[in-house]
């Protein structure tokens, strides 16, 4: 036998076989190509396996022929020839997102022109439409033919816009034009007849100060779906969009993207960072499968959209179906917020509004503008104020926050340390402050303005019922901050029984859809973005929002006590008990011995991690309960038997805790703190006041929420950035026990609170303490303190009952100008929670 020579080694059978079969595969795939081709060559809607192999063949196998005329209409037709007619048949599983953009694009149309004239036009421009797949979906949230008056369908590709006539002409929608044009060129007044008056833009102008975009009519909605990334001059294209834009208009764009969060992370305006961070493996094997169809992923194309415009929303997600391929869904409007005429004055107007400043009349805002920029007055202005400044001389979109329908929520860097402690997760899911008892003492009236922590914002919202002139919700932790925005946007666009499910019984199947579809436009970018990641909090068949949060720990923890001391049971009768004197045998008799046994405080409920964890107790906290502990009755009465030991004082104080609370009030019916941790939720007969039909119907009206700030900061950053003497209540809950009592931390922010208020202006505190040691700070300060609940031994202060006693410290005069010394004195306990 003949010998190949040299050192080729001859291939043994099985690559032979392999090699073989690749033969085969080929050969039969172009006969079968050529084919199926030839017999369902004018098909809009050819057959599954037909499309699926057109797809891999046009994808894969089949070479680009449209380049040697150095045209990109050759080289689209080169492509999408083939596949036309099963484009949308193959593009279902790929185009992941797309539903999402146009559901949360139809939202923000609906809310922002419900108000215009009927006469008023609405137009949607397609930009890269295609087979027009995008124009018939979007039936499914608005009525097309009806909602929009003239829909505009522009694409490169002969082949898919023949594909989206005929498309149309079936649905018989006539107010759809499908343009086969470059989009570059595309301009409305050459279709509409209203605008062939309007001057049309010329070269981009560089600084949007002075750039002009329509004053009336244009493009309600610019959408590109799967385009951008296939446009090779994307630069031309995003800079051609602002002259089609009306100015109250949206821009709406999902596509693939890679992107490493070191690109981004300085940014202030892109809406948030969740998830946009793809690792290196993902941003290279990406770039490089995509490439092959001349997909381009690069992060400079969604950085210059986000550059060219405001963003108003932003999401960054994964195609999980086919392998976690990263893609974004970014709502945006034009640069110059469409609220004012130029940029500096809604900038001005939400400074305003967030200081308390004097400077609320339109007029001012450029004269205030002018001092604090051109001559550096030295005026109290807000974060977003410094924030926003700094952008705007650098030609900078402005940070999201100040492009929302509603300027409730403040600017924040979402980026700092003390917000990214928490781990995007709040700690309390309901509000533990009695808001019943709240109302009594306050008696808030209209002139009112309201500083509050917002907790789970429970507390803010009747606040709110009661109508103040304004509430400055405050949280270090933005998810907090999240929840009660969530609260917020459910008022103001879901009917009552939507709402209830959501918050009073935790769940609702449909959430993601009435978060996309009704809540979004009320949401601001980040607070939407943290929603659509835990959207199965709401949908899950177990557990449900009061089954999450830091404070889950604890209530799971007492749900598996009940079950080792088989008392399950008895804590369902207890939700049932008809009467107070029924509820309290069961509790005595079957429980108590349960959850108040000196084994479950000693190894469980005493442990420092759990307090914290479980309960937000920190140890400077815990301190004073042993404090008082260590002088109390029970450890130094007559008949003290207690043990001065941590172990000891937590259970005295659970004691004290729950005993009166069983004895005094009736669970099922009237003490809806305890029954949600019991029972996960709430009932239609227990339940906080916001949650009744009556208080729907009152927050839900348009402008019930004016008067709302939600900033994500310490109290001391807050306080320090509101006029001098405009705050009427501060409701600080008991976060004077974090501070340590070395430190001087508690007195600069008694300073600051003085500040603050108004001479008579009251501080609303609860401690753990019955006397506190921080009162005197405050006695020293100009304040004077009464105490308006102590929970001795039996009794009960109110529904919740955790705290020891509840003060009032009312400004009875001035301090002095803070010496720089004392404004340096920043509560550190707070911005760091260590414990």
């Amino acid at each position: 036998m003949a010998s190949l020579g040299g050192n080729i080694v001859p291939p043994d059978l099985h690559t032979q076989i392999y090699l073989a079969g690749i033969a085969v595969t080929l050969l039969v795939g172009a006969c079968y190509s050529t084919l199926l081709t030839r017999k369902a060559k004018d098909s809009e809607n050819p057959s599954l396996l037909h499309s699926l192999w057109l797809f891999f063949y046009a994808c894969f196998l089949k070479p680009h022929d449209g380049d040697s005329n150095g045209n990109q209409q050759d080289a689209l037709e080169s492509f999408y020839k083939k596949q036309a007619g099963a484009y949308d048949a193959t593009r279902k599983a790929l185009l992941k997102g797309r539903e999402d953009m146009l559901a949360l694009a139809a939202a923000q149309l609906a809310h922002r022109t419900k108000n215009r004239d009927e006469k008023y036009r609405r137009i949607w421009v397609d930009v890269g439409g295609g087979t027009g797949w995008n124009i018939e979906t979007m039936s499914r949230f608005v009525d097309v033919p009806q909602f929009f008056d003239s829909v505009y369908l522009v694409d490169f590709s002969p082949s898919l816009c023949e594909v989206a006539r005929k498309r149309f002409e079936r649905l018989g929608w006539n107010n759809v034009k499908v343009v086969c044009q470059d989009a570059r060129k595309f301009r409305l007044e050459d279709y509409e007849p209203a605008y062939q008056s309007r001057r049309t833009s010329g070269s981009p102008i560089r600084s949007y100060f002075s750039q002009e975009s329509p004053r009336h009519g244009g493009a309600d909605l610019i959408t590109m779906s799967y385009s951008l990334s296939m446009i090779p001059d994307y630069y031309s294209v995003v800079d051609s969009l602002p002259s089609l834009l009306s100015p109250n208009g949206i821009v709406g764009v999902v596509d693939f993207y890679v992107q490493s969060q070191v690109d981004v992370s300085f940014r202030n305006y892109t809406g948030g960072l969740v998830n946009r961070h793809v690792n290196f493996f993902g941003r290279t094997f990406w770039r490089a499968w995509f490439d092959i169809d001349r997909v381009a992923l690069e992060p400079g194309r969604r950085d210059y959209l986000e550059y060219s415009f405001g963003t108003v929303l932003n999401v960054n997600t994964r195609n999980y179906i086919l392998g976690a391929i990263p893609y974004y869904i970014w709502l945006g409007t034009h640069k110059r917020p469409s609220s004012s005429s130029l940029p500096h004055e809604i900038v001005e107007k939400v400074d305003a509004l967030v200081t308390e400043s004097p400077y609320l009349h339109p007029t001012n805002h450029t004269n205030a503008l002018t001092r604090a920029v051109e001559k550096t007055a030295t005026e109290i202005r807000s974060k977003a104020f410094d924030a926003a400044i700094v952008n705007l001389t650098s030609n900078l979109p402005l940070p999201s926050f100040f492009y929302q329908n509603h300027h409730y929520r403040i600017y924040y860097d979402d980026q700092l340390k003390k917000h990214t402690q928490f781990n995007d997760e709040y700690i309390y899911a309901f509000t533990w402050e009695d808001t019943r008892v709240d109302e009594r003492i306050l008696k808030l009236k209209s002139d009112d303005v309201v500083l509050a922590i917002t907790s789970a914002g429970d507390n803010i919202l009747s606040y709110a019922l009661q109508s103040p002139a304004r509430i400055h919700a405050v949280d270090l932790n933005p998810t907090q901050n999240h929840l009660l925005e969530l609260k917020v946007a459910a008022f103001s666009s879901l009917p009552y029984e939507d709402f209830w499910r959501i918050f009073g019984e935790g769940k609702h199947p449909e959430f993601r859809s009435l978060l996309i579809s009704k809540m979004s436009p009320h949401l601001s970018s980040r607070a939407f973005q943290y929603w659509l990641s835990n959207h199965h909090i709401f949908t899950k068949s177990k557990g449900g929002l009061y089954d999450t949060g830091g404070s889950k720990h604890g209530i799971r923890i007492f749900r598996w006590i009940s079950r080792v001391f088989g008392c399950r049971s008895a804590v369902k009768q207890l939700l049932t008990a008809k009467t107070l004197n029924e509820q309290r045998e069961i509790w005595r008799g079957k429980i108590r011995p349960a959850l108040l046994s000196r084994l479950v405080s000693k190894f469980v409920v005493s442990q420092e991690a759990f307090l914290w964890t479980a309960l937000g107790v920190p140890k400077n906290q815990l301190a004073i309960i042993e404090q008082d502990h260590a002088v109390s009755e029970a450890v130094c009465g007559p008949d003290g038997k207690a043990k001065n030991t941590r172990s000891h004082a937590i259970w005295e104080y659970m004691v004290n805790t729950l005993d009166p609370m069983v004895e005094s009030t009736h669970i099922a019916a009237d003490n809806p703190y305890y029954l949600v941790c019991l029972d996960g939720k709430f009932s239609r007969n227990c339940h906080p006041d916001y949650l009744s039909s009556q208080a729907h119907a009152r927050l839900s009206r348009p402008g019930a929420f004016d008067g709302l700030r939600i900033h994500t900061d310490e109290i001391d950053e807050v306080l320090a950035r509101i006029a001098p003497g405009t705050l009427t209540v501060a409701v600080v809950m008991d976060s004077m026990d974090w501070f340590d009592p070395g430190s001087n931390a508690a007195g600069a922010q008694i300073t600051k609170l003085n500040r603050a208020l108004r001479m008579g202006g009251r501080v609303m505190l609860r401690s753990a303490g019955l006397r506190p040691w921080y009162l005197d700070e405050f006695e020293r300060h100009g304040f004077v303190a009464k105490c308006h609940g102590e929970r001795s031994a039996g009794k009960c202060i109110d529904r919740v009952n955790m705290y020891a006693s509840c003060w009032i410290c009312t400004k009875r005069e001035n301090l002095a100008p803070p010496t720089p010394e004392m404004e340096s004195m920043v509560g550190t306990e707070i911005s760091n929670l260590q414990i």
